[in-house]
């Protein structure tokens, strides 16, 4: 939170009456600065972005939930690789049932209609959400559009349908894109599990992308060695050693 009497509050909502109410109510409760609005968490986050660094930052996001693009859940989860999180308020129209999933992990919410009472008791106890509460959310938000790096203060947007393939050197996994390389603190197992339509596992320490691979072939590194099958890959001059126990997947593709 910031020093200052006031909270500087980011709003994303995709509907235009909805962030118009937020202001009007935030207005009459007062001590607050709304720094700016977003139609989605895409485009709240690219907003952050843009914020130097000598200007104030974010203290609260009063988050929509279901918002096109990306939802309010992944955005939270991309949040947090920012050096000082803000405090994420969600707005929802969600069901009884996933708000004592919120209740439960202590993830400040505001049902919609929202009233302004409400909305000052949120923002008096808003706080930074921590990473178990986050876990706890996970399993309601679909699956992620994009990863997210955070590199000099600002957090990167990488879609998932532009990366070629992600591999585990040590505590990293490295994310290629036709451009450039990423590092991302992940699990390639986790990633695994959640993209699976996405990507398969030639190796065990890669994913490539099913849409990126061209093709297989048997190559060895030279006249000594013995031929293995890689997998040849779109747009980028490395290939990817199948390993033994995935060769399967050769004669299933």
């Amino acid at each position: 939170m910031s020093e200052s009497s006031h909270l500087n509050i980011l709003i994303a909502d995709d509907e235009a009456p909805a962030r118009n109410r937020l202001r009007t109510l935030l207005s009459d409760i007062g001590n607050v600065h709304v720094l700016g609005e977003a139609k989605n968490g895409k485009e709240l986050l690219m907003l952050i972005n843009q914020i130097p660094e000598s200007k104030p930052q974010p203290d609260v996001v009063l988050l929509d939930i279901r918002m096109p693009q990306m939802d309010g859940i992944e955005t939270a989860e991309h949040l947090q690789k920012l050096a000082l999180p803000p405090a994420v308020i969600f707005t929802t129209a969600y069901d009884n049932y996933a708000i004592q999933a919120f209740d439960m992990n202590a993830v400040d919410y505001l049902l919609k209609p929202i009233r302004q009472e409400r909305l000052q008791v949120a923002l008096e106890k808003a706080r930074a959400l921590k990473p178990n509460q986050l876990a706890g959310l996970i399993p309601l938000r679909p699956q992620r559009t994009h990863l997210s790096i955070s590199e000099r203060g600002r957090i990167l947007l990488v879609p998932i349908d532009e990366i070629i393939y992600l591999r585990a050197e040590l505590k990293y996994v490295t994310v290629r894109t036709a451009e450039r390389e990423y590092l991302i603190e992940d699990s390639l197992t986790h990633l695994e599990q959640e993209f699976n339509a996405t990507f398969i596992r030639l190796h065990r320490n890669c994913l490539v992308a099913l849409a990126y691979i061209l093709g297989y072939e048997k190559r060895s590194h030279d006249a000594q060695s013995e031929k293995q099958w890689v997998a040849l890959l779109k747009h980028v001059p490395e290939t990817i050693t199948v390993s033994r126990r995935q060769q399967h997947l050769i004669r299933q593709n």
